[in-house]
């Protein structure tokens, strides 16, 4: 049984090498990849199910096994097509390299030896298509790793697989050739030596220091061919592979169509059912009208585009069968009856409802988490006190909850920064920083100089205080909230509101005062724009009437245009759609100014506490933005103000997470089997570079201690799995501790799947095999 492999989480080493005359590709590319991946377009693949053995947290969510449709062979048909939609078509079939992406990993799993595969905890398995068995047998003087290769595993022209492909890859990704184009060297770098073995088809590895994570080493593994020069790694695999030795073989790839695989003639084991898999590019924006047109037959979705196809399952008719005997003692018979009527309603629905009724929606907890990420290079959020208080204003249950609903998947916050909820060693670290706790966040950003009474601010999604006459007194006296009426704005208090605006609002801008002990002093047009984005409504209940109306008008808009199939009206509904979210925004923010659980903005030598919130606008990060938007409230409540700027997808990561143009930003890591190795650069402590630049590393907060780069140090050379979970375990309360990284919640996955399709769909943390996937007789 072969499974292929995943993404591996991006894993990471030293510094990549560049490309001569261009800027340094470093591994960050790759890392950034991954994380758009995770946690705004696409999935990370993984999914299978074990034992339950080794859970350190009985508290924790239940295990996801993933949802896949297990069939056995025997009931799946032999040929057909598999279109499978990916991003974008390959920008290489070198998964080592910076350009490699979801497509590139796909065709590497098809097509290339994985020596250790994934099961569905993410704990790696020996895959005996290629291995008789591997094993440390020594340690003294070094680490040696003997692996015994399956007599039948051959490269697809014929010759065997042996120490010299190992040897090959090993000199190409240590990190001491400049002219290999490399993304990662982690663990290669510590190899010694490889050699042939003592035994037929045997490859020693001899390490220089100890690594735990040699699992994670040659998957995939390439032919000698593709690692053997700089010329033929950059740019001899990317539309081809000189050999293969797996299920499948590419037939077709590179430019900006299909890439497709059939089915390998050479490969030894079990013959695959699919005679080809095309990997078709559908950006996430297209893929529901693919999905009505019929286009692809597998595809990972949003939760709006699976709710419309579980809406159409529910019709019942062909596509949608019922179970023999549920309609009581008419059997069969009934079976046949209601199968028939649904058919005949089904008949009546329009074209794109009815295509989508051939899909079936499968789900996996994804091996990705969303993290809150606090910028600790500069301003606020350079102390810890200010970070813990953050943790603790937010209530993560609730932002899991809200960010899952509708997935039908499991809610609960994630603990932990190095395992998911549904890997082996899993354990809830968090209250090393603590939860949910106002008071607790209002001593903290007391202590480190954050004074209430320093100003209010107005603005939308930044609630700052109730509204109303009564209580506060400004600094000209009391008032209603900034100050006496009759002054002007910012200079003691805005004018009386005009007539009909209702009490407590001026000009169309409502009125905000203090928590009771706090004085209200009105900040300068100046400060105001530090977090004032866009003005609020003049009432709250008509603002929550008029959004309400427009969300309805707006959704019949876009039933009617994605029925119609006209572009224009697509748009248009959209745009509406836009419009009434924004009101409907409005409205929250102003029940939550008159409910009072703003508080005034703390102040420090006269500036107030306001941070830069960087969410990405793409339509895929609608509920990333939600998240964003509760988050501000939460803060409000302890007198933290945001303001938050929405950036185009595609400059998100690079402009601003990697350059720390940010305080507060929300973006997802891939999980991994191997955290010593591949979490290390997330967490690593930047330090200085040669030219007087941070060296960062993968580690975005720019958060980090020399304690913690010790606990990874030490787990990734120690051997024993039992200590090094622990070694884990310590470096992840210490990650919280820091609060540089607040997680909130594990990935959901959704895929639209053919229902035929069996084998495939919402792979979890697993391995696809592919040669098992089919599609059913019936």
């Amino acid at each position: 049984m072969r499974r292929v492999p995943a993404a591996r989480a991006a894993a990471v080493g030293p510094p990549a090498r560049g490309r001569p005359g261009h800027p340094v590709r470093t591994r960050t590319a790759h890392r950034y990849a991954a994380v758009l991946a995770a946690g705004l377009l696409v999935p990370l693949p993984l999914a299978g199910c074990s034992s339950d053995q080794g859970r350190t947290d009985s508290a924790a969510p239940a295990r996801d096994p993933g949802e896949i449709r297990t069939t056995d062979r025997q009931q799946i048909s032999t040929g057909g097509t598999l279109r499978w939609a990916v991003d974008a078509a390959p920008g290489t079939l070198n998964v080592f390299q910076p350009d490699a992406d979801e497509a590139s990993r796909r065709v590497a799993g098809a097509t290339l030896p994985t020596l250790f595969t994934l099961d569905a905890q993410g704990e790696p398995k020996p895959d005996e298509d290629y291995l008789r068995g591997a094993e440390v047998t020594s340690t003294e003087p070094r680490q040696t790793v003997v692996y015994k290769l399956a007599p039948k595993a051959r490269w697809n022209d014929g010759r065997r697989i042996s120490a010299a492909d190992f040897r090959a890859q090993w000199k190409a990704l240590r990190g001491k050739n400049d002219a290999y184009w490399t993304a990662r060297n982690a663990g290669y770098d510590r190899i010694r030596t490889v050699r042939k073995g003592e035994g037929p088809g045997e490859v020693e590895v001899v390490f220089n220091k100890p690594y735990a994570d040699w699992r994670s080493l040659f998957a995939p593994l390439y032919p000698k061919q593709t690692m053997g020069n700089p010329s033929a790694f950059n740019d001899g695999a990317r539309k081809k592979l000189p050999a293969s030795a797996g299920p499948f073989r590419v037939a077709r790839a590179g430019g900006k169509g299909k890439t497709v695989l059939e089915r390998d003639p050479r490969w030894w084991g079990s013959r695959p059912k699919l005679e080809r898999i095309e990997l078709k590019p559908v950006p996430q924006g297209k893929r529901a009208k693919a999905l009505r047109e019929g286009e692809v037959d597998l595809a990972r979705i949003d939760a709006r585009t699976a709710e419309k196809i579980e809406s159409a399952g529910s019709l019942g008719g062909p596509g949608h069968p019922h179970r023999k005997g549920e309609q009581g003692e008419q059997g069969e018979h009934a079976d046949h009856d209601t199968a028939a009527a649904g058919a005949r309603r089904a008949a009546k629905l329009p074209k794109g409802v009815r295509a989508l009724r051939k899909y079936e929606v499968r789900k996996a907890m994804e091996p990705a988490y969303t993290q809150l990420a606090l910028n600790g290079a500069s301003g606020p959020l350079s102390d810890e006190r200010v970070r813990r208080a953050v943790a603790r204003a937010l209530d993560r249950d609730e932002l899991a909850s809200e960010a899952l609903h509708g997935t039908g998947l499991p809610d609960e916050p994630l603990g932990n920064h190095l395992r998911m909820a549904n890997q082996d060693g899993y354990k809830d670290n968090s209250k090393a920083v603590g939860g949910k706790d106002l008071d607790s966040a209002q001593s903290l950003l007391a202590e480190a100089g954050w004074e209430t009474g320093g100003g209010i601010l107005r603005g939308a999604g930044r609630g700052h205080g109730k509204s109303g006459g009564d209580g506060a007194e400004g600094a000209d006296g009391p008032g209603n909230g900034a100050g006496k009426s009759g002054g002007k704005q910012g200079q003691g208090g805005p004018a009386e509101p005009p007539s009909g605006a209702g009490k407590g609002n001026v000009s169309g801008v409502p009125r905000f005062r203090a928590e009771a002990q706090a004085a209200a002093v009105a900040l300068s047009p100046r400060q105001l724009e530090q977090v004032v984005d866009r003005p609020l409504s003049l009432t709250t209940s008509t603002t929550v009437q008029r959004g309400a109306l427009l969300a309805q008008a707006a959704q019949a808009r876009l039933a009617a245009a994605e029925e119609s199939g006209g572009k224009r009206a697509l748009s248009r509904a959209r745009s509406a759609q836009t419009v009434a979210r924004d009101v409907r925004a409005q409205g929250r923010e102003m029940r939550l100014l008159s409910t009072g659980r703003a508080a005034a903005v703390r102040t420090k030598e006269g500036k107030p506490l306001a941070l830069r919130f960087v969410l990405p606008d793409g339509d895929n990060s609608r509920r990333i933005r939600a998240t964003g938007k509760r988050i501000a409230g939460m803060l409000n409540e302890v007198g933290i103000r945001t303001q938050i700027k929405k950036v185009p997808d595609e400059s998100y990561f690079k402009d601003h997470i990697a350059a720390g143009e940010y305080d507060l930003a929300l973006y997802s890591w891939p999980a991994s089997a191997y955290p010593a190795t591949d979490a290390r650069p997330i967490y690593a402590k930047p330090q200085p570079a040669p030219d007087g630049s941070l060296l960062v590393e993968q580690n975005y907060t720019r958060v980090g201690t020399d304690k913690i780069d010790q606990l990874f140090e030490r787990a990734a050379g120690e051997l024993d799995e039992g200590r090094r979970r622990e070694l884990m375990q310590k470096a992840d309360a210490r990650i919280w501790a820091v609060a540089g990284s607040l997680p909130l919640h594990q990935n959901g996955q959704l895929v639209a799947a053919d229902r035929r399709l069996v084998n495939a769909g919402a792979f979890g943390f697993a391995d696809p095999q592919y040669e098992d996937i089919g599609f059913t007789r019936h």
